[in-house]
């Protein structure tokens, strides 16, 4: 930070242009195609009245997150088990959720033209938690998660230099309430070095100063601005502020007086509401797509949901039951493609897949039974890169892939069900009737459900059966050991069930029966199919109790003998 004299104050650069796609011909240049699909803290107040106004024109949009980590090592066996309920998988994923953040979010906006034809805008929005007058925020990072974003292209210093921030409501509410109180708070430790110098600065400066002096500030970033101004007015009550672009915020001496004027005037660039506004950042677009209320669309979104919630509404609440009241009542209608493609799959002959990119590529293959270009999906003129190359892991493009396999899967099932004079021209109405018996199930990866159903109950799934392992002449075996012991044969959940038994689940029919066939003579592993009433540590404690019971009544009915009848 510098001290210069003051100079007449400069207008700033005018940035704009008309944009050349051909789809969205009436949108301003608010969001020029140079910068529209990687958006950071330094774009986003210029894009978010365009952003408002495509979601809100917007049939559906697509979601997807990059997070610094999936799974939290602490505590331990927080990895996702067959054996889990949902309401046991959401306090495993919660934990997560509280130690991770998102590093970047994929918006894809698709908007329905004439004739079948939807034209998408994808946005990669850098993500960074907010540093502004709320409690400093701790991010952990996954090793695994790490090298994964970077083996597929992530910019980090744009997430860590240039992300935009966000808070949820309660954070937002102990800003309010700072704000209120005139208890002004830097959280950045590199804000606070600026603030200190700029206080020493002032301070040497207004004692020779007379009233209507000024003196201006240089070299601050956007949040240095604002700490340095509500910081000086804190501390000095003679002096006002006001930025004047380029990183500069001007200081002049004022009176009491004075200073109560300008503090009421509507021109104030620190006003609650304009802070509280800055410093909501990417809140305000997740606001907008609250109030919109367009069909959301994702792919195993269930870690995206929680985000969500936590990270921009409130808090993950403990109950389970709460925390999917609240999403339903923020997302109504939810899809989850993976759910989706899950039921198709059953249906046709299609290769196994093993990820959203390879589901897309079947079904915009020959293998689709119907017409694999229809309905036709065309990238808009500031999403033109992704027409030229795929960038899977890319937040925004797998925002793409989620919106356009869901439209070409709605278009598969509506094929399936009507005529082709009736899928000649379909509207997204129609699409949506298709999808309707998907509405609001999200996909639940390896778990006790098929899917957690936002609206309503969840819907169990079949499995196969459990098995008991029984433990003979094998001391001190635990389920890692058992793990490794199948793992070339199956993939099975161990639970210990007791000191020498233990549980497996799997969800593949044909690995029970393989483990059953191979294991039936081991001399060392003898595994069965789990029955309750047999296997159980409670039924036998029961029964053992019992017959304890019965025992002991035996032997006082023996010893005490019949009673006699006197004559």
């Amino acid at each position: 930070m510098r001290l210069r004299a003051p100079a007449p104050a400069r207008q700033p650069n005018g940035r704009g242009g008309a944009e050349r796609g051909v789809a969205q011909p009436h949108l301003s240049g608010a969001c020029s195609a140079a910068a529209a699909m990687d958006v950071g803290a330094a774009d986003f107040a210029r894009c978010l009245p365009c952003l408002q106004d495509r979601v809100g024109r917007a049939a559906f949009l697509g979601l997807d997150m990059e997070f610094t980590g999936l799974h939290s090592a602490f505590p331990q066996n927080n990895q996702p088990s067959l054996f889990d309920s949902p309401a046991e998988r959401y306090q495993k994923v919660r934990q997560s959720v509280q130690r991770f953040t998102i590093t970047q979010l994929g918006l894809a906006i698709f908007s329905e033209e004439n004739s079948n034809k939807y034209v998408v805008h994808s946005y990669n929005f850098f993500l960074f938690p907010s540093t502004l007058g709320v409690t400093d925020a701790e991010l952990t990072l996954s090793t695994s998660s790490i090298q994964f974003l970077s083996h597929y292209g992530f910019d980090y210093n744009k997430f860590l230099k240039d992300g935009i921030p966000y808070m949820n409501e309660l954070q937002e509410n102990i800003l309010s309430q700072r704000l209120l109180e005139g208890n002004w708070k830097v959280c950045s430790a590199l804000n606070l070095n600026v603030v200190k110098k700029a206080i020493d600065e002032v301070t040497c400066w207004i004692a020779a100063a007379k009233e209507g002096d000024t003196v201006i500030l240089q070299d601050l970033s956007d949040s240095q601005m604002l700490d340095v101004q509500l910081v000086l007015r804190q501390a000095l009550p003679n002096v006002w502020t006001q930025p004047l672009g380029d990183n500069e915020v001007m200081v002049k001496k004022v009176s009491l007086q004075h200073r109560r004027l300008l503090e009421s005037s509507s021109h104030d660039s620190c006003q609650k509401e304009l802070i509280l506004t800055s410093a909501r950042g990417f809140t305000n677009l997740f606001q907008i797509i609250v109030r919109a209320k367009k069909p959301l669309v994702g792919h195993n979104m269930l870690m995206d949901l929680c985000h969500l919630h936590d990270k921009f509404y409130n808090p993950l609440p403990e109950s389970y039951e709460e925390f999917k009241k609240n999403i339903h009542h923020l997302f109504p209608v939810l899809i989850d493609t993976k759910t989706v493609t899950k039921s198709i799959w059953k249906n046709y002959q299609f290769p196994r897949v093993s990820n959203l990119l390879e589901v897309y590529e079947v079904l915009c293959s020959d293998l689709n039974p119907v017409d694999p270009a229809c309905p036709v999906i065309a990238f808009a003129s500031d999403s033109a890169r992704y027409a030229e190359k795929a960038a899977p892991h890319e937040a925004a493009y797998d925002a793409f892939l989620c919106g356009s396999v869901l439209l070409k899967s709605a278009h598969l099932l509506l094929c399936e069900l009507t005529d082709d004079a009736a899928t000649a021209n379909p509207s997204f109405s129609q699409y949506l009737t298709m999808l309707a018996e998907y509405f609001n199930k999200v996909n639940f990866i390896r778990g006790g459900v098929s899917s957690i159903n936002f609206s309503g109950e969840d819907a169990s799934c079949r499995y196969p059966p459990p098995l008991v392992v029984c433990v003979r002449g094998w001391p001190r075996l635990d389920e890692r050991q058992i793990y490794q012991e199948l793992q070339p044969l199956c993939r099975f959940d161990i639970r210990r069930l007791s000191e020498n038994q233990f549980i497996l689940l799997s969800n593949r029919f044909k690995h029970v029966i393989r483990v059953l066939h191979d294991y039936k003579d081991h001399p060392k592993l003898q595994i069965s199919v789990y029955r309750h009433w047999r296997h159980s540590p409670h039924v036998n404690c029961l029964l053992k109790v019992s017959g304890i019971v019965a025992l002991w009544s035996l032997l006082a009915f023996v010893l005490g003998g019949a009673p006699s009848c006197s004559p």
